[in-house]
């Protein structure tokens, strides 16, 4: 698939790539003072909503029409790029009319192909930038085909934009992160600009620069940060929302560090260490192939004996040995604590399979 790095996008992009902005375009002087603000940080890619899809109605849901006339007079002042998001083909219609120049694709549109491939009807054949949010549910399929659907109507200037998932179990985020998801992308795609929208992942503007700098150290190419002039008093999404001040402070922590180095000694150093990993992952499956074999080997001896699979006394006694283990070793209990789940629910896969086994010999018997 050929997409064009962000550095082929034309003079305004370039990495990291930095969209700020009001979630909703609320009035005419929220969006020229938010703009002004944002502008004199050095920032010339702003984000505003226009169409505000909510999950409940009777809510504000945006201005519609009226914010894309006052972002062509705002971009003309101060000599900025405008990026909304768009929902359907009236929408991409309306932005390009009114001279938006970056457009993407939201999380709730992700989803649905028929969507999708109609907004990509509507571009086909326009040189603009695209991105596409990640779906609400982790899919990451579903989040490729939509970026395969807009490339399959000629577009090649496409990004994507991470912005979390939804779940049912309550944690500290807004959306789950998820980080693996955006990094399989990234390899299935290695030439799409990938950005952050740590607004949307927190729910709370306390978060975002902890979520920046990570998405910093994980080699994303920006990031879209929601920015109000007021940001208590926002129309939509206020908590996740910070001031222009609190974005210039937070980009001013944030390191953004080289993907890679020419420093020939640092070089030769990693090659070293990232042999003795790789050593050291073969011996681990090495490990883990062994403890397989028994496990095969207690299943046949269950099978045998006329015993069940899973003993809830033996599964408490090894995860609470297991989880001082990681302790006494420095290693995150958590983590170890799931490692040693997903293990633990492939050997009952296998010892249920050697059950099974029994199953049809019965059967061939009777």
């Amino acid at each position: 698939m050929e997409i064009q790095g962000l550095n082929s996008w034309g003079g305004h992009y370039k990495r990291p790539l930095i969209m700020a902005g009001p979630c909703s375009a609320e009035s005419f002087e929220q969006l020229r003072d938010t703009t002004q603000a944002i502008s004199n940080l050095g920032i010339n890619t702003i984000r505003a909503g226009v169409w505000k899809p909510r999950t409940r109605p009777n809510q504000f849901e945006g201005v519609g029409l009226s914010a894309l006339k006052w972002i062509r007079d705002i971009k003309a002042e101060f000599n900025v790029v405008f990026a909304v998001e768009v929902a359907n083909p009236h929408h991409v219609e309306e932005s390009l009319y009114h001279g938006v120049d970056i457009l993407w694709i939201g999380a709730r549109s992700t989803v649905n192909p028929f969507t999708v491939q109609e907004i990509a009807n509507s571009l086909r054949g326009m040189d603009i930038p695209v991105f596409v949010k990640n779906p609400i549910n982790p899919d990451l399929s579903l989040w490729i085909g939509a970026i395969e659907r807009l490339h399959q109507a000629g577009l090649t200037k496409i990004g994507a934009i991470h912005r979390g998932f939804s779940s049912y179990q309550k944690t500290r985020f807004r959306n789950v992160p998820q980080w693996r998801i955006p990094l399989d992308l990234k390899k299935n795609l290695t030439e799409i600009p990938l950005i952050c929208d740590p607004s949307h992942i927190a729910g709370d503007r306390t978060m975002i620069l902890e979520l920046s700098q990570k998405a910093a150290d994980l080699d994303f190419d920006g990031l879209m940060i929601e920015t109000h002039r007021a940001p208590d008093d926002a129309w939509s999404d206020a908590k996740q929302q910070i001031t222009p001040d609190r974005l210039g402070e937070i980009l001013n922590q944030i390191k953004f560090r080289n993907p890679t180095s020419k420093n020939k000694e640092f070089i030769s150093h990693l090659e070293e260490l990232r042999e003795e990993i790789d050593q050291l992952d073969q011996e681990l499956y090495e490990v883990i192939s062994n403890r397989m074999k028994l496990v095969d080997q207690i299943g046949f001896f269950k099978r045998d004996n006329n015993v069940t699979i899973f003993q809830k006394n033996r599964w408490k006694e090894i995860s609470e040995s297991r989880h001082d283990w990681a302790t006494k070793l420095g290693l995150d209990p958590e983590f170890m604590d799931e490692l040693f789940k997903m293990i633990h629910e492939n050997s009952i896969r296998r010892q249920t399979l050697i059950m099974n086994q029994e199953t049809e010999k019965t059967k061939d018997v009777s």
